[in-house]
């Protein structure tokens, strides 16, 4: 079986190229911007979603397309960026595969389509949808127009992650750092519930996917344990050897402060350490459903929060992160 990856180069992408390499699998690895570290174990080619006919070559003789690739939750770009990559890219490599007659299509998505989950709600995967933001809004527009092309006869199949953590993710790692840091707030006392997911647990059930999904089905892969903010603090704190503050600055002031310092570290180009991308993780709660991936997929997560944050955390003081 020969996979596509897009987006190879990010956190859930190089550890997916790692399992499947381990596997039945040869990958073939979409570089863009940064670097593939798969030299020698994958082929790589370099490329950009905007060139279709590129894509289409890159394409030719794969089995299974993996489209991980996209513009993450803040960016200094605009609306426009989001949607050239989340929404405009899913359509070109999409169409490239099509094109190129890819039996089989995985559009990994992310909870962020749904937006915002109501307290005291499971979504399951045909939540009524919400988005937030820019983020959240084109990666809807994306999972659309896979369902889109999923009724004109494409297999494609969608996967939303729950909060994926793990070793060598650079996201989870400022939340993590904060805590080691004492630098964190828990804002709004962390009532918000997640769905955290464990790095192996995520591309295994992204695996399981391609092998078992459904054509234009959505899967929820996410770990067992649905857990406030506060609850995942308090893990994370534990496996960093510290406590959290007793403090919770009120909503009101971390929204002015994020709109703040995203209005004052645009002017220099860079991105604020605190914005409203990262607001979003305590105020928009994402409690995901995983029954009709157990059901249909045979996906059963092995890794809890609390196991998988101290191997995190161990990762990160092994490599000198911590």
């Amino acid at each position: 079986m020969r996979a596509f990856i897009s987006g190879a180069s990010g956190f859930v992408g190089s550890h997916l190229a790692s399992l499947l390499l381990a596997g039945k699998w040869e990958v073939r690895a979409l570089w863009h911007k940064s670097p593939v570290r798969l030299e020698g174990k994958a082929e790589i080619v370099r490329g950009d979603l905007d060139d279709g006919d590129f894509l289409a070559r890159s394409l030719e003789g794969v089995d299974v397309l993996f489209h991980l690739a996209a513009a993450l939750g803040f960016s200094l770009a605009g609306i426009d960026e989001f949607r050239r990559i989340n929404a405009a890219g899913t359509e070109n490599i999409l169409q490239a595969a099509k094109k190129a007659g890819v039996r089989r299509i995985v559009h990994v998505s992310s909870g962020g389509a749904l937006g915002v989950v109501r307290d005291g709600e499971v979504a399951g995967e045909d939540y009524p949808q919400n988005p937030q933001n820019a983020y959240d809004r084109t990666k809807l527009e994306g999972e659309k127009t896979a369902l889109r092309l999923a009724r004109e006869g494409l297999d494609v199949v969608i996967v939303r992650p729950g909060w994926a953590y793990g070793p060598g993710d650079r996201r989870t790692f400022k939340l993590i750092k904060s805590i080691h840091d004492k630098r964190f707030a828990l804002v709004a006392e962390g009532r918000g519930r997640q769905t955290p997911v464990y790095i192996s647990d995520l591309v295994r059930g992204i695996e399981l996917s391609a092998e078992k999904g459904r054509p234009g089905e959505i899967y929820h892969i996410a770990g067992n344990e649905i857990l406030t903010v506060k609850e995942m603090a308090e893990s994370i704190a534990s496996a960093c050897g510290t406590r959290l503050p007793r403090v919770s600055p009120p909503l009101w002031m971390m929204k002015t402060a994020a709109a703040v310092l995203e209005k004052t570290f645009r002017l220099v180009g860079k991105e604020a350490p605190f914005n409203r991308s990262k607001l979003s993780f305590f105020i928009h709660p994402k409690a995901l459903s995983i029954e009709k991936a157990r059901r249909e997929l045979g996906y059963e997560p092995a890794v809890d929060f609390g196991s998988g944050m101290a191997l995190a955390v161990a990762w990160y003081k092994d490599n000198g992160w911590l």
